[in-house]
């Protein structure tokens, strides 16, 4: 059975460092673009970053570029997400997702993805 599961998540404030982390079960992640998102109350899902674990391809959104990084740990079968100098508009639940990708770079669009995990609650507040 396909499972994401993100994990890490919590409160942290303006101008702190927060770690995600997606683990992946039943299925192995080689071959696989693995997205990152996020919801904000009132807002509609937006891609953060992705990652293309065949090539190493990585994709960030505008708003996170040079804050965020994302990251593979091989032995742990996890893609991580780093995220420093948060700020309150980065509060929202972060959701990974998984699509098998044949294609050099990974998309940000969340059609494109086929399995997505349960999220994780982010507050960035003082």
């Amino acid at each position: 059975q396909v499972q994401l599961v993100e994990s890490g998540g919590g409160l942290v404030q303006p101008g702190g460092s927060l770690r995600l982390s997606c683990a992946a079960s039943g299925f192995n992640l080689d071959g696989y673009s693995i997205g990152w998102f996020r919801q904000a109350p009132g807002r509609e899902r937006e891609g953060v970053t992705c990652i293309n674990t065949r090539v190493g391809f990585l994709r960030f959104a505008d708003s996170v570029m040079g804050r965020f990084t994302v990251s593979r740990d091989n032995g742990k079968n996890t893609v991580d997400l780093q995220m420093s100098r948060l700020q309150p508009e980065d509060t929202a639940v972060y959701t990974c997702a998984a699509v098998k990708y044949a294609e050099f770079g990974c998309p940000l669009a969340t059609n494109d993805y086929d399995y997505w995990g349960q999220g994780a609650r982010v507050t960035v507040s003082s």
